[in-house]
């Protein structure tokens, strides 16, 4: 009795379950009605696609249909309807608890500040290299290490060479021959008195050349002949004011005639190099004001952008931007490292905030709000970007709002209505009419 109570369960289950699947293909079929079925899912695994009704293998649950009207769009009752895939509608009480806030899309110009290192060097029209074109040793240096400041015409260095000394003599017996020419400055004080004397100049002129040549100064040159003495030694003086910023002498020491004495620069004017971005340089102008500060001194100057073109880097990404900076006081000393403030002003360009771009590397979108609650992600080409704003060439227009707060919130909310653009494990390669790339398609 017990074996046939427990086989009359048994069998009355096995009639209940299959009442029960074919009265769901009953009402499947029914809802069926007047809609467009596209293809079937299993419940568990919506990737696998099935042509036809039937029954999942894995679970044994009825597979559940996909109609055209679902996938293409919402319904025209939904908030949705007309939208592209990934629109959401997130209730008022939800956004607040999200922290969800909009700002309008703004069309307006832009000015920033950049602020990078700059390096100071000697403005190059005012760095003096003094040599001589001859060889000899050197007898004494004076008052010149690296960094003093030296007035003009103050004397440097002695030095001697025989070259020099017979380029001298003959300076001297060519001036003999010509009246007047030995005044108090070294100039005539007489006009010239016959072509004998019009070559006796010519040949003192030829004489003094060759001397300043050599590397004598005028001031010399002039002494001697109001002196009408051969010097000793050559002088070394400095052409203008400036610091010394390269020795290279010392008393007793051998030279060439390409060996390079010193090197002076007149830091009243300086330059300061800057390096910025390649992006950054076509919003800059020659004439363009700056700000240079001292570090640790809090001091500021004015700098003016130089009409120079800027160097592009090896490498790309930067360029070199050449400021001219007045120096009266000489502040600023060749490799001094100071602060460069730029101000850049770009033309009017459609902008939103940083926080309402989603920036995935390969693409950005924003987050477009449709009425209340209503969020459409949309695509847009960036330009520029300056402090908390970002420029956008494409995709949105002004006066439209966007989602400035919580923005990866909708993102995320977006992405999970949104079907899955990975590919799943395929089946089969059949696939019906209307069946989106990403789905697989599974065979009974």
């Amino acid at each position: 009795m017990r074996r046939l109570s427990l086989a009359i369960v048994v069998v009355t289950a096995i009639a209940a379950s299959y009442g029960l699947g074919r009265y769901n293909l009953h009402l499947q079929a029914g809802s069926t009605r007047g809609r467009h079925v596209l293809y079937y899912v299993d419940p568990m695994h919506p990737s696998y696609i099935y042509d036809k009704p039937g029954i999942a293998p894995d679970y044994g649950m009825p597979l559940v249909p996909v109609f055209a009207e679902d996938l293409g769009s919402a319904p025209s009752s939904s908030p949705l309807a007309g939208l592209p895939a990934g629109a959401v509608a997130i209730e008022a009480a939800t956004q607040r608890l999200m922290g969800i806030q909009v700002a309008p899309v703004e069309k307006g110009s832009a000015t920033r500040s950049v602020r990078v290192v700059g390096r100071v060097v000697p403005e190059d029209t005012r760095v003096y290299r003094i040599n001589s074109g001859l060889d000899g040793f050197i007898r004494e240096t004076y008052n010149d290490s690296v960094g003093m400041l030296i007035k003009k015409n103050q004397k440097l260095a002695t030095y001697y060479s025989p070259d020099a000394l017979s380029v001298a003599s003959g300076f001297l017996a060519a001036s003999e021959r010509v009246p007047g020419a030995v005044g108090n400055d070294g100039n005539r004080t007489m006009p010239f008195p016959g072509t004998l004397s019009k070559q006796g100049v010519s040949s003192m002129q030829g004489y003094t050349d060759r001397l300043r040549n050599l590397g004598m100064s005028d001031v010399q040159i002039k002494r001697m002949a109001v002196s009408r003495q051969l010097p000793e030694y050559i002088d070394v003086v400095a052409p203008a004011d400036g610091f010394v910023i390269s020795r290279n002498i010392s008393p007793g020491q051998h030279f060439d005639h390409e060996m390079e004495f010193y090197r002076l620069a007149d830091l009243g004017r300086v330059w300061v190099v800057a390096e910025i971005y390649e992006q950054d340089a076509p919003y800059l102008r020659p004439g363009g004001m700056a700000q240079i500060t001292v570090r640790d001194e809090a001091r500021h100057l004015s700098a003016r952008i130089s009409n120079s073109l800027p160097q592009s880097e090896a490498g790309g990404g930067t360029v070199k931007l050449r400021l001219e900076v007045d120096n009266p006081k000489f502040i600023l000393r060749p490799e001094m490292v100071v602060d460069v403030e730029l101000p850049i002003r770009v033309p009017p360009a459609v902008t939103v905030p940083l926080d309402a771009l989603i920036d995935s590397g390969a693409r950005s979108r924003v987050y477009v709000e449709h009425g209340e609650g209503i969020f459409e992600p949309r695509e847009v080409k960036t330009g520029w970007r300056f402090g908390e704003r970002v420029e956008i060439l494409r995709g949105v227009l002004p006066g439209e709002r966007v989602v400035v707060e919580a923005t990866f919130l909708v993102d995320s909310e977006s992405r999970l209505k949104t079907p899955a653009s990975g590919p799943a494990p395929a089946r089969t390669t059949d696939r019906p009419a209307g069946v989106p790339a990403h789905l697989t398609v599974a065979t009974q």
